[in-house]
């Protein structure tokens, strides 16, 4: 994977000279600093039962019209970003085997902007899947803490507002983040982030589920049975905090690349991690694997619908 990469511009310590880069190289060449070597035969297989899986819960979410829900429209879009990760890892991978078997032949010219191309959907799908857990999470703590105020609240009109305000600031913010890379604050924006909305799911999650601890408490001394709509709740809670615990896995190692990045260019350690980019690529390429899983798991509704999908009772 070394003539076309995603995310080609954060693959190497920019912000070094080449000398450093040498040296910090040679004195990280133990065997463990090589990287892995993976085929773009495993980019290609998730890539396309990636693209498989989201592009299924897109539809049962479509077709089903009691998934017709703000909640919902959120988790197409977050399936939506993840089948962008699945296009550009897909488009990459046919480029290079193209260009490896003599079958293309390009100009360098092309060849980078088929980086920039890759970059971009790349980075569009990083903000926008850190943006739609967010609103996700958001949209949760809303039904738990005012469900009989939510549809006043969370209105068909302001899910579609703040569905298209996601994708044009993601796109917006990654274009910007392509064409300035070089510049460490652009990453340090990037990172920044990352960890703010981590921090404010986490801490909407802690809220939930100390409202579910004493809920459960209050059952438990009643021996009275939970709402249905308060359980469900829970529920989806639950969902959206494996949800974050498998981003936060998988991408983590990613944005940790991009921290040393920024910090620690020439470090020998740091050195040996960059090596490891194809690694990070392929947990990010997890990530839109998992989630589809996950939905279909643990919504029944979803669960039948995408049934009747793959049957292909539209």
């Amino acid at each position: 994977m070394s003539t076309l990469a995603p995310l080609r511009l954060l693959r190497e310590p920019w912000n070094a000279s080449e000398g450093n880069q040498s040296n910090a190289t040679a004195g990280a060449g133990s065997a463990w600093c090589q990287g892995l070597d993976i085929p773009s035969e495993l980019f290609l297989a998730l890539g396309l039962v990636s693209l498989v899986e989201n592009l299924l819960v897109v539809a049962a979410i479509l077709k089903n019209k009691n998934l017709h829900s703000p909640t919902y429209y959120f988790i197409c879009c977050l399936a939506v970003s993840d089948m962008l990760v699945s296009i550009s890892n897909l488009a990459e991978t046919f480029f290079l085997l193209l260009l490896e078997h003599g079958l293309l032949v390009v100009r360098a010219a092309v060849v980078r902007h088929m980086d920039n191309v890759i970059d971009l959907l790349i980075c569009i799908s990083v903000v926008s899947s850190l943006s739609f857990l967010g609103v996700i999470a958001v949209d949760r703590y809303i039904t738990i803490f005012y469900a009989l105020r939510y549809h006043s609240i969370m209105t068909l009109q302001r899910a579609v507002v703040t569905m298209a305000s996601v994708w044009l600031a993601s796109t917006v913010s990654s274009a910007v983040f392509v064409t300035y890379y070089r510049n460490s604050a652009i990453l340090l924006c990037l990172i920044g982030f990352f960890l703010f909305m981590l921090v404010l799911m986490l801490v909407l999650y802690i809220h939930m589920f100390a409202l579910a601890r004493h809920h459960l408490r209050s059952i438990s001394s009643q021996q009275k049975q939970p709402t249905v709509y308060r359980s469900g709740s829970l529920k989806g809670a639950v969902t959206l905090t494996i949800l974050l615990g498998v981003f936060f896995i998988c991408w983590g190692p990613f944005f940790f690349h991009l921290i040393l990045i920024v910090t620690c260019p020439t470090n020998p350690f740091c050195t040996c991690f960059f090596s490891y980019f194809n690694l990070f690529h392929i947990l990010i390429i997890c990530n839109s694997l998992i989630d589809p899983l996950i939905y279909a798991f643990r919504s029944r509704e979803l669960r039948r619908t995408l049934r009747e999908v793959m049957l292909c009772s539209w």
